[in-house]
């Protein structure tokens, strides 16, 4: 065989790798799926038993299926009793507060919604007011250092929610959200769902018995390996140590969602967009 034939038989099988890499990388991108966990406490009422909470992280202005149709079915399909939402659901580096507010459109058709935010809301104060006021009038539940309760059967669970770390970090001192935790922790012992954005804080998490954290923010380390897991995460740096799925100490546990969309990097590899469903048990 010819140099040249050779040559031309490399390049075709390039361009063949690279297409089948493209095409695949493009579909793990918008593969949605679904994963499911449960959660068992002694202090998690029995009229909150099955209760199902969807957790929606970093939509980063992503869109699954035309106008966001396919993530709002499978969130629909779960039939959460709440949906969670922890933070960067803008994203500030191509803000879009539309795609934001049509997905939290659909979704408090599905269950009643709670937001938290998340650090890209921080960067863009003048787009994150309109979203907060663009949510507050579809009667999603804001919660900035706030917690809220969830009444069942005469039963009650907590639902609390912090700011991103990077709010008003100008104005307050380093140890702001160690205050925020404590200062939204129920004194009454009652079983405390915890939205914030950020899985590196899961120490302070453990520290105040926090239940259930649900965070986000580390986008599943963006680029996955076999047994290894993660590659990268903000503020985690190289292999993080909570990239993905559940984390437990003492009596806490903390789900760490993967997140639909994507910012600084535009793809993610073996790493596909999730919906996460945590499930209460009574013990």
């Amino acid at each position: 065989m010819s140099k040249v034939k050779k040559k031309r038989i490399v390049i075709i099988c390039t361009a063949v790798v690279l297409m089948i890499l493209t095409l695949w990388i493009a579909f793990e991108n918008k593969a949605l799926e679904t994963n499911y966990f449960t959660i068992e406490s002694d202090k998690i009422p029995a009229s909150f038993d099955s209760f199902k909470i969807a957790h929606i992280s970093d939509l980063h202005n992503a869109e699954i299926g035309k106008d966001n149709k396919r993530l709002i079915r499978e969130l629909k399909s779960a039939n959460p009793d709440i949906i969670a939402v922890t933070g960067d659901i803008i994203d500030s580096r191509n803000t879009d507060v539309n795609i934001a507010v049509n997905f939290m459109k659909e979704a408090v058709q599905i269950a009643p919604c709670y937001f938290v935010n998340g650090n890209h809301e921080e960067r863009v104060p003048v787009e994150y007011e309109k979203l907060k006021y663009e949510l507050l009038n579809l009667n999603v539940t804001m919660l900035e250092n706030d917690s809220i309760k969830i009444e069942n059967d005469g039963e009650f669970i907590t639902i609390a929610g912090i700011n991103d770390p990077v709010f008003y970090a100008d104005i307050v001192r380093p140890n702001l959200t160690e205050t925020s935790i404590n200062n939204v922790i129920p004194d009454d012992d009652s079983f405390t769902v915890l939205l914030s954005h950020r899985p590196e804080l899961f120490e302070l998490y453990v520290k105040y018995n926090c239940n259930l954290v649900l965070t986000g923010h580390a986008h599943g380390g963006q680029f996955r390996l076999p047994f290894i897991g993660g590659l990268y995460a903000p503020h985690q740096g190289a292999f993080p140590e909570y990239d993905s799925g559940l984390y437990t100490k003492q009596n806490t546990n903390m789900l760490v969602s993967r997140g639909i969309g994507n910012s600084l990097f535009p793809f993610r590899i073996n790493n596909r967009p999730e919906i996460i469903i945590a499930e209460l048990k009574a013990k």
